[in-house]
């Protein structure tokens, strides 16, 4: 059975630091491409970073880059989002996603809630 649990979310305040840790089980982890999304209420669902299976190259979007950073452990199977400086306009749920294209697989936890606040 796959699953995906995340952690670490909570109340922060701003320009504090938060690092949110998702484990996985019942896939092989180190082949997925791995992803942190998250999404406001009111709005869509955005990614925020992705880290590959091959290369462990990573990719963000403007919003966090130079604050926030993704990182994985193969042999835990986890993948990890280092979150620093972070803004009000960061208050969301975050999602772990992960996914295999090659073979059509694409797998979501159930998110954590991170809140930005005075």
């Amino acid at each position: 059975q796959v699953q995906l649990v995340e952690s670490g979310g909570g109340l922060v305040q701003p320009g504090g630091s938060l690092r949110l840790s998702c484990a996985a089980s019942g896939f092989t982890f180190r082949t997925y491409t791995m992803r942190w999304y998250r999404q406001a209420p009111g709005k869509e669902r955005e990614m925020v970073a992705l880290i590959t299976s091959a290369s462990g190259s990573s990719n963000y979007a403007d919003s966090v880059k130079g604050r926030f950073t993704i990182s994985r452990d193969n042999a835990q199977n986890t993948v990890y989002l280092q979150m620093n400086s972070l803004k009000p306009e960061d208050t969301a749920v975050y999602y772990c996603n992960a996914r295999l294209a090659t073979a059509g697989m694409n797998y979501w936890g159930k998110g954590t809630l991170v809140t930005v606040s005075s």
